[in-house]
This record gives structure tokens, sequence and C-alpha cells, in this order.
């Protein structure tokens, strides 16, 4: 008898076609909720995922036959990754799939930023041709700190490598990693001479709120913050704070700690978050509803990606 997999979200045709073609009986259901998963893949040998749905140790232990979690995608932080590792269960994601579109989103968000291209956009549009006010920056002369050296961060730094400028890289856990065009430091050391920080690190425990007062306080000159990982991983209280004493002199976020990824939205329970009502209304914020890894392209290459993994696992 061959592998079954429930997919339970939309995804691009090519993930079930492709699983199909290897032989696994595909059951898709696109709406399921908690309930009806428990209920659809009791004898399924894989799940895939994307964030409505959170797999905990109890939906992990109410599937029996459970051998692989396919999260079509990047972030892991709704799954139980060790939890089910402990269980003898693979979980598989795809960041290859989406790499290119978040380097690509983060480096057009940055130019944004530094010449004031949506800002101007907005005042000619107005009938405004104030050229002395949006006169820009050059990326080319500043140092560029990537935080976070996995997938997304290392395409961005590929992506901007030709423009000339000085790129620092950190990541806790990798040593000897950088090409050529990219200089490994400490956390210290970026902070030290960066002009613009790139975050690209998963959500855990260890980077929830990680961009909190002390750490933009610890920079020695004003930044630029380009946030295209996870929107907790920035202290939005403590990032508007920077920007109001000139910390911090623009931020490009794809995205906000306040949105409701189950719900693929903002978390509308409660009244607007005084610091998200600052940034909807400053001019030097740039904001984008969690689409850097979003693109036509990505769409195809997140699902094809995960597909060959399930397949390397359960066939």
């Amino acid at each position: 008898m061959g592998s079954r997999v429930i997919i339970t979200d939309s995804t691009h045709p090519i993930l079930p076609q492709r699983l199909r073609e290897a032989g696994v009986d595909v059951v898709e259901l696109p709406s399921l909720d908690r309930e009806g998963l428990i209920k659809a893949a009791q004898e399924a040998d894989g799940i895939v995922v994307r964030s409505k749905i959170t797999v905990d140790r109890q939906l992990i232990d109410a599937l029996p036959a459970l051998r692989c979690i396919g999260r079509v995608g990047a972030g892991m932080e709704t799954i139980d990754v060790a939890y089910a590792e402990s269980r003898g269960i693979k979980c598989l994601n795809s960041p290859e799939g989406n790499r290119d579109a978040v380097g690509e989103q983060a480096v057009g968000m940055l130019l944004s930023l530094l010449c004031h291209l949506n800002t101007a956009d907005d005042e000619v549009r107005r009938g405004l041709w104030q050229r002395e006010a949006n006169r820009g920056l050059e990326l080319g002369s500043r140092t560029v700190g990537i935080i976070g050296f996995g997938n997304m961060g290392s395409s961005f730094a590929k992506k901007i490598s030709g423009f000339g400028c000085n790129i620092l890289a950190y990541d806790k856990y990798k040593y000897n990693y950088a090409p050529s065009y990219v200089t490994e430091c400490s956390l210290t050391q970026l902070q030290q001479q960066a002009d613009i920080v790139s975050l690209h690190v998963p959500l855990t425990d260890e980077t929830d709120h990680m961009v909190n007062h002390a750490f933009l306080a610890s920079f020695a000159r004003p930044i630029f913050l380009v946030n295209t990982a996870r929107g907790r991983v920035v202290d939005t209280a403590a990032l508007v704070e920077a920007m109001k004493r000139g910390q911090v002199l623009g931020a490009a976020l794809d995205v906000i700690e306040y949105e409701d990824m189950s719900r693929d939205g903002l978390d509308s329970t409660s009244s607007e978050p005084e610091p998200l009502a600052y940034l909807r209304q400053s001019p030097r914020t740039l904001l984008t509803p969690h689409v850097a890894g979003w693109t036509v392209e990505s769409r195809y290459k997140l699902a094809e990606v995960l597909a060959n993994k399930i397949i390397d696992t359960l066939c």
C-alpha cells in the first residue's frame, strides 16, 4: 500500500501532481481545520501545512501513522519540530523555493527607503515637485549588516554584492560560511560598523523580540532596518522609540509583530496598538503585507522543492 499525504492549505498544483506521479495517495483538503485534520489524517503518512494550523504535540500524538510534516515555506515556528523529531517524524520545509524572492524584495525595499521612492511618487501624484527633500543616499557607499546567513540572508547578500557596498554577516550558528564578497563578523562588530541592518533569522524563543531597546541602542551610528523575516523578531515599541530619537532613520518591514498568520492579516481583535499607528503614518517606513517570498515564481518553486523532499522521505 502506498503512502498517503493530506494537503491542508492552498498550494501550487505541482505539489500534488509530483506526489501522485511518485505513487503517493494525495488528499487535498485546503479548507481543513485542526479537528478536521485529526479525523482525516488518522492513516496519513504525511501532512502538508502552512500557518493556519499549529502542529503541536497534541496534534502530533493524535496522528499515529505520521512520518513527515511538510511546510510550504520557510518558517517552522508553528510546528513543534523537536517533539516531532523525537517521535521519528521528519519535518520538511522549502526555503530554497522563495530565497530569491525574499532577497529581491529586501533590495527593493531598501532602495526605496534610501532614495525616498514611495514618498516621491506620492508627492508627484499630489502635484508636488520636491527634489531637494527627496535627495537620496547611495547603497554602494554604505556598510550593510546581515543577521542570519541561511537561504534568505545569503540570497540578499548576493543580490546587493553588485552595488559595491561593504557587506558584513553575523550568524550565531555558522562559521567559515561567507563568500568572498561578505565579511563574517561578531554581532558587536556589526553594531559598530553597520549603516543598514537586514534581518534573516527564524522566529524562535531566542529571536523573539531580539531587536529590542538594548539591541538598537548598541549601534554606533543611526541605521536603516529591513525585516523580511518574522514580525516578532522586532519589538515594535522599541523600534518606534529608536525612530523617534533618530537611532533608526527608516524601517522597511514586510512583517509586523501584530500579524495574525493563522488568519492571514493583522490582528483585529483589539484596537490598533500605538506603535503600529506610528509606523503606518510615518514617511520613514515602508510596509508590505508579508509578501517578500510571495511571487509567481516562488509559488511554483516552494511547492516543487517540498514535493521532492516528501518523495525522498516517503518513497
